[in-house]
């Protein structure tokens, strides 16, 4: 009279409904009417391109050109020690009218005493200051939503990622420092150098 040996079971598996089940084309059936009731209340909008848009080329780019400085422009400006007018109109051979918005100026201030000289430029009298009507001090997104609206800056920066977005708006030029000089990118009528 020994213990009786149990029997291992190979192969069990648990019950799984199956793919004809009643019960699954039941909720299949409410998404597919729900995904048709999203697709009717969509709404596509295309942006409109601005008039003065000739592809790619800006017919509204016109001397004196309005170029917006950005905070990183301005300290590689006084790291290179260069002057922002007497360079601008360099390489542009145009008259050019700095403009700095109040957000780069708020990035100055709080980038404290090591870019004071950046920021005693910025307080020029002769640059024209705009007037910002958002929350916050992020002078990217700034510049990009003043340049997506009015197509008539020149977009005056260093920093990579706010040149990638700039970039996708279609009829801005970009000026950058370079190789202790500032060069111009993607307008049409500037002089090759």
């Amino acid at each position: 009279m020994g213990v009786q040996k149990k029997t291992r079971k190979f192969a069990q598996v648990k019950r799984i409904i199956g793919q004809r089940d009643a019960r699954l084309k039941k909720s299949q059936e409410m998404g597919e009417v729900q995904s048709k009731k999203k697709d009717k209340d969509v709404i596509r909008e295309v942006p409109q391109a601005s008039s003065a848009l000739f592809f790619q080329y800006n017919t509204a780019l016109v001397p004196p050109y309005q170029v917006l400085v950005d905070t990183n422009f301005l300290s590689h400006t006084v790291q290179k020690k260069l002057e922002l007018l007497p360079t601008m109109m360099d390489c542009l051979y145009a008259k050019c009218v700095p403009i700095i918005t109040d957000c780069v100026m708020g990035e100055l201030e709080k980038l404290g005493p090591k870019y004071r000289i950046a920021l005693r430029i910025a307080r020029d009298e002769r640059w024209e200051r705009l007037k910002c009507g958002h929350k916050g001090t992020y002078a990217d997104d700034c510049i990009v939503d003043r340049v997506m609206r009015h197509k008539i800056y020149i977009v005056a920066t260093n920093d990579r990622d706010l040149k990638r977005r700039v970039r996708k708006v279609p009829g801005v030029p970009i000026m950058s420092v370079a190789r202790g000089k500032y060069v111009i990118e993607r307008l049409p009528d500037a002089p090759e150098k």
